[in-house]
């Protein structure tokens, strides 16, 4: 954990602790040795040379009485009363950070105090590493733990929460509270965010934050995604309410659709038992629930409660409900609409715009530590100049560029890689063998046995993926499309999984992934040849965490070693409603979006 600068009664506090803690441990040293058996021998033979003639006599008596006390002497002897065990700063510091949550904290992760609501809690927790403040508690825990930065949304002003009516005059202790949080923060440079993600109380944008984002937290793919669509029953259609009160319009009930509310804990498992959404007509800026559900596979269908003269909504929905509920979701369309949130709208996205020019204290990385899971480092074996322009090829035009790139270093000199190296990508080098010997001369002399990279042996992807630093490794092994990387990255921030590929098997066999699948299962129907954000027993690796590859397993035996393995289909190209503005999307979408360096 790093140490950043503190405020001064902090630093005076750390002092005496500390000094306490040494006075103390020397005082308890110093009563052993005035005890041990050593040190009162030693006095009774300097007291019998002072004084030979008395002391002589009572000497053998004296030296008796230390030896049979010695052989009773108990190792640990009683504390006497009073004594306060030794304690330092430090154990003070992580016992307390134990009672905050913070031990085990990860050096990949913003330390972020939180005063959010638990729809904000649920969405940065696997980006952030929270410690959550409460009203009685908030000063020992910001005096106790070290944090990169406070955050505070207004849902936790919200009814029922730890936090409620903060910011209304009607509870000035918990305001008083966050107040002093807000004045403890400044004093030791961490930066405040308000996410207005509901109304906000009168009081709480005055408390003075450094930056107040009109928004959520964007969209979290690990609670908002298709994985397990197809085991989620329900009705095709679902329509979701702003509030419990709205009314459910008529032909929605007709036409047997569900009702889910918009703050519901089940809203995602009810978007992805549906195929149409029939969401509330917000403004043009809030697309917080047609983004959800694109992202857990169901198309959008607005709908406003006042009608208009010249076409009523209730028989636009009589007509467009039933004809998009007829349409199979083909998989280009949904991996189109996954990327678009994934590249825009998703949650580590939202918080590294919301971070970005923020000033963090000196040694914090700061803004790019949310986007730090998507970071990939490309594993390599080009056999000649060819594969290495291949590549170079791929990785420069592709959506999601590479952290970095992994090579053997009979391979650095190729010029495919030194491109690589003048777009600013990364590159390592790793040898295979010694320099020099005949296997690496004649790697790329014509007609020499070449391996493919496809076949490189377990052994040999653990060697490259040894030198990489990003948490995510991609085999690479042939050409790859501009979106492949993308959509491989997204789907493990969809479903956790440790490694994604295609499946290994053809998928329609009895026991398959595909066995048993319900009438609701778009992403996997037979005539899309492949499985879709489906959990199975077996895959081709395209994208694995590094530290598994590191290991050497062969990756038959994956899942019996206890990894999840998510299958992912080919890519058939654009295709579907939206393959249009597909173009669009990646124009006005950085490159870089999601990597680190």
């Amino acid at each position: 954990m790093k140490r950043r600068e503190q405020s001064q009664t902090e630093q005076l506090k750390q002092a005496l602790a500390e000094r306490d803690a040494q006075l103390q441990e020397a005082r308890t040293r110093l009563a052993a040795v005035e005890d041990s058996t050593s040190l009162q021998v030693g006095r009774a033979l300097t007291a019998a040379a002072k004084r030979p003639g008395r002391s002589l006599v009572r000497l053998p008596r004296d030296l008796y009485r230390l030896w049979r006390r010695s052989g009773t002497t108990q190792h640990v002897q009683r504390r006497r009363p009073g004594a306060e065990p030794v304690r330092s700063f430090d154990a003070d510091r992580q016992e307390a950070r134990l009672l905050s949550g913070m031990a085990g904290n990860s050096e990949d992760l913003l330390v972020v105090a939180t005063v959010v609501g638990s729809a904000i809690q649920d969405a940065v927790s696997p980006y952030l590493h929270s410690v959550p403040l409460r009203p009685h508690d908030a000063q020992i825990v910001m005096d106790g733990v070290d944090v990169d930065l406070v955050l505070v949304s207004a849902s936790a002003a919200a009814a029922g929460s730890p936090w409620a009516h903060v910011g209304d005059p009607a509870a000035a202790d918990r305001t008083r509270a966050l107040h002093w949080v807000l004045e403890s923060a400044a004093a030791r440079g961490i930066p405040t965010v308000l996410l207005e993600d509901a109304p906000a109380p009168p009081a709480l944008r005055e408390l003075g934050f450094d930056r107040v984002h009109r928004g959520d937290a964007g969209v979290p793919l690990h609670l908002f995604n298709p994985v397990a669509a197809d085991l989620t029953p329900g009705p095709k259609a679902v329509f979701v309410r702003e509030t419990p009160d709205a009314p459910v319009p008529e032909v929605l009930t007709e036409l047997e659709a569900g009702v889910v509310d918009a703050d519901s804990p089940g809203l995602a498992d009810a978007l992805r038992a549906a195929n149409v959404a029939v969401v509330p007509a917000f403004p043009a800026d809030d697309t917080r629930l047609r983004r959800r559900a694109w992202a857990c596979g169901a198309g959008v269908i607005t709908h406003s409660p006042v009608p208009h003269a010249a076409n009523p909504h209730g028989e636009a929905l009589a007509v467009s409900v039933p004809r998009m509920r007829a349409e199979r979701v083909t998989p280009s369309a949904m991996r189109l609409r996954l990327r678009k949130v994934f590249l825009q709208e998703a949650t580590p996205v939202r918080l590294a715009e919301i971070l970005g020019d923020l000033d963090f204290p000196p040694g914090t990385p700061g803004s790019e530590l949310p986007l730090r899971g998507r970071s990939v480092a490309v594993l390599a074996d080009p056999a000649g100049e060819a594969e290495a322009d291949l590549l170079a090829s791929d990785l420069t035009g592709a959506v999601l560029r590479p952290t970095e790139v992994v090579v053997p270093h009979s391979a650095s000199r190729l010029p495919g890689i030194q491109r690589l190296r003048a777009e600013g990508i990364t590159v390592r080098t790793v040898r295979f063998s010694a320099p020099d010997t005949p296997e690496e001369l004649t790697r790329n002399t014509p007609g020499a046995p070449v391996p493919r990279v496809g076949g490189l042996g377990p052994d040999r992807w653990a060697a490259l993926a040894e030198r990489a630093t990003a948490p995510w490794a991609h085999l690479w092994n042939g050409p790859l499309s501009p979106t492949r990387l993308a959509d491989l990255v997204c789907a493990v921030e969809c479903s956790d999984a440790d490694a994604v590929g295609a499946s290994a098997g053809d998928g329609h066999g009895p026991g398959s992934p595909l066995d048993g699948a319900g009438d609701l299962g778009f992403f996997d129907r037979p005539d899309t040849g492949a499985p879709q954000y489906v959990f199975v027993s077996e895959v081709v690796p395209e994208l694995a965490r590094t530290r598994l590859l590191r290991r050497g397993w062969n990756p038959d035996e994956w899942n019996r070693r206890g990894t999840r393995l998510l299958a992912l289909g080919p890519d058939n190209g654009p295709a579907g409603p939206d393959a249009d503005d597909e173009d669009a999307v990646y124009n006005s979408t950085d490159a870089s979006t999601g990597a680190v360096g």
